[in-house]
């Protein structure tokens, strides 16, 4: 890379030790002179007696050492400031170079500076950290872009599929053939709006508003309410207020999809979801649990990678895109909040959600899961 025309930090360096040595060298010669000066008077008057020298051949034999001196001192301060900054930017060199790396595209390298803990071994720390976490974003949104260009595939590829069957079958019944396009096409609406919800919450692009989870509680299980009802599962919403600030729209969607996740990942008939509020000290709390069948450890730490599904990828009437704790992990990241998945020993999860409190109000223990 060409350097802009100017000195490099190095010589830089190296004149500001040498000048500084210098400036050192010439202050402690003048205190040396002005020392000496101090007795010269009397050792004048004795000279002409013959005991000692004169100021003149003070100066004369003053003069030639100070100059050695000074000359020895700027010598020794370019050398020794040129040794002495190298030594001290060769881990600069390092982390440009691996700066340079990153640029180019090349993540998975790393610094790993030795030494004692100083100012560069911190940045060259917190640079590999950088790299680690940019590393993992990309892989992430690499292989997100895979999982959604496969996903948004499948409808356009089911709707070419039906349209040539009807275009070869000109008997077909074309009612059939709109209510089939109608239910993929809103499939592929579905995944496009989850997308745009996904990358809208990564970005942080809202406004913070006064949001309570107990009142997005009760708004999304009335929503939930018919297709609780149609799966034959109970909802139960409870707790107490639980004030925040984020997006109304964003924390209502993380709501709705806790519940709608609870609601279909559930026993065939008969099951229940338990919804409840809670204040700690500093935050608020959010909890859902369902009953189901029990999850696998395995499992539980992929679910909330985007397009992964329970029950292995398997496709219902509600299964929606495989996009919902994907959505549900960002919104709470993107409030600065925490999110845990615990499996239930009867089966189902139990999802907490912790996000900062937008008050001072004295907290309650949260509500134990039920088992």
């Amino acid at each position: 890379m060409d350097r802009a025309p100017g000195l490099s930090v190095r010589v830089k360096l190296t004149l500001s030790y040498a000048g500084f040595l210098m400036l050192a060298g010439i202050l402690l010669l003048a205190v040396v002179w002005v020392f000496l000066l101090r007795y010269v008077p009397h050792a004048a008057s004795s000279s002409q007696a013959g005991f000692s020298p004169g100021r003149d051949d003070l100066v004369r034999a003053f003069t030639p050492a100070a100059s050695w001196a000074l000359a020895f001192l700027l010598v020794f301060g370019i050398l020794g400031g040129w040794l002495l900054a190298g030594r001290m930017l060769a881990p600069l060199g390092r982390i440009t170079s691996a700066a340079r790396k990153a640029a180019e595209g090349s993540l998975s390298h790393r610094i790993w500076l030795e030494g004692s803990r100083d100012e560069f071994r911190e940045l060259a720390d917190a640079f590999d950290t950088m790299l680690a976490r940019l590393d993992a974003h990309v892989a992430e949104q690499r292989r997100f872009a895979a999982n959604a260009s496969h996903e948004l595939r499948t409808p356009l590829a089911i709707t070419q599929t039906l349209l040539e069957v009807a275009r070869n079958d000109p008997a077909a019944d074309p009612g059939k053939l709109v209510e089939r396009l109608h239910a993929v096409n809103a499939r592929a609406i579905d995944l496009t709006e989850a997308l745009l919800v996904l990358s809208r919450a990564e970005q942080k692009s809202f406004s913070l508003d006064a949001v309570d989870l107990s009142l997005l509680v009760e708004e999304a299980a009335e929503t939930l309410l018919p297709l609780a009802e149609k799966r034959g599962v109970t909802i139960n919403a409870s707790g107490e207020q639980a004030p925040t600030s984020g997006s109304r729209s964003l924390l209502l969607q993380l709501t709705t999809n806790l519940l709608h996740n609870a609601i279909v990942h559930n026993v065939p008939d008969g099951g229940s979801v338990w919804a409840a509020t809670a204040v700690r000290p500093g935050s608020v709390v959010l909890m859902v649990e369902n009953s189901g069948e029990p999850v696998s450890h395995q499992l539980l730490a992929s679910l909330t990678e985007p397009f992964k599904r329970g029950s292995d990828r398997i496709r219902s009437d509600h299964a929606g895109v495989g996009l919902g704790l994907a959505i549900v992990k960002s919104i709470t990241e993107a409030h600065n909040g925490s999110l845990s998945i615990t499996p239930r020993p009867a089966g189902g999860l139990c999802v907490t959600v912790e996000l900062p409190t937008s008050g001072a109000t004295p907290a309650p223990q949260a509500p134990h899961p039920r088992r």
